[in-house]
């Protein structure tokens, strides 16, 4: 048996490197709920800094269509307003589905998060991104109770 030359070592090493990585699922595609849940963590981080008019405009389209930027406004700074400021924010759940009572069919992931509030705590969010047309993750619900 004739030993390697650097070459083909360097090649067995790269090929090795690529097999591991294919078994374990390095280079996998990202899961939809991954993506859904950084979607709607950005989108919460800007609704955080009070920034109601950038969270309408990273909604989905569907969102856009269903309430006017300055709806939008309002509704959400008459919610968050009283809470105050985000204390901590821990997520409790994340359902990947392609139905959603009086929506589109499509594709969406439902998050809920347990949040604590400067003035409140034991507060639910919900935030349910969706894929949207364009094949980007935006928030097309919020709700807080």
């Amino acid at each position: 048996m004739t030993k390697p030359m650097p070459r083909e070592v360097g090649r067995l090493v790269t090929l090795g490197i690529v097999a591991v990585a294919l078994a374990t699922g390095v280079w996998a595609a990202e899961a939809p709920e991954d993506l859904a849940q950084a979607a709607a963590e950005a989108w919460l981080a800007t609704a955080d800094r009070g920034d109601a008019a950038a969270t309408w405009e990273q909604a989905a389209k569907s969102f856009q269509a269903a309430v006017t930027k300055e709806q939008w406004q309002q509704a959400l700074a008459g919610v968050r307003a009283p809470l105050g400021t985000v204390s901590s924010r821990k997520l409790l759940s994340r359902q990947f589905t392609d139905k959603l009572p009086g929506a589109p069919e499509g594709k969406y992931v439902v998050l809920q998060y347990e949040t604590v509030f400067e003035h409140k705590t034991g507060v639910t969010e919900t935030v349910v991104p969706m894929f949207d047309a364009d094949g980007v993750w935006r928030v097309s619900g919020y709700f807080v109770r």
